[in-house]
């Protein structure tokens, strides 16, 4: 569990097209077998600590013909960024994804002062 002082709380969020494969028979559009793509993505200020991150699509375009198979999360998450990555396998087509994110965890206090 994240527990934040109220005076502390920051969220970041964004959108992103992951890729958009049917412009260019890309491997997600013509592809078989397990394939997997990772988008980077960097918070517009570095948190204090690791934010909680989540991940979800908010456009899916997958062909009709075949089986829907979609795995989406966040990955080596740190104070500054994240990576999404999704994931299909088998025969499914994707022509295109995007996804939304949220990070929320705390911001550093302009009170505070490191050590080295």
């Amino acid at each position: 569990m994240l527990h934040l002082n109220a005076s502390e709380i920051g969220i970041d969020q964004g959108s992103a097209m992951l890729f958009q494969d049917f412009k260019h028979d890309g491997v997600m559009w013509t592809g078989e077998g397990p394939r997997a793509i990772r988008y980077e993505v960097r918070f517009s200020r570095p948190f204090r600590a690791v934010p909680a991150v989540t991940v979800g699509m908010s456009l899916w375009d997958i062909d009709h013909g075949t089986n829907a198979r979609a795995d989406i999360r966040a990955e080596a998450i740190t104070r500054e960024g994240f990576h999404i990555v999704f994931n299909t396998w088998g025969d499914t087509r994707v022509a295109r994804i995007r996804a939304d994110w949220m990070a929320i965890g705390a911001l550093p206090n302009p009170d505070d002062w490191e050590v080295s």
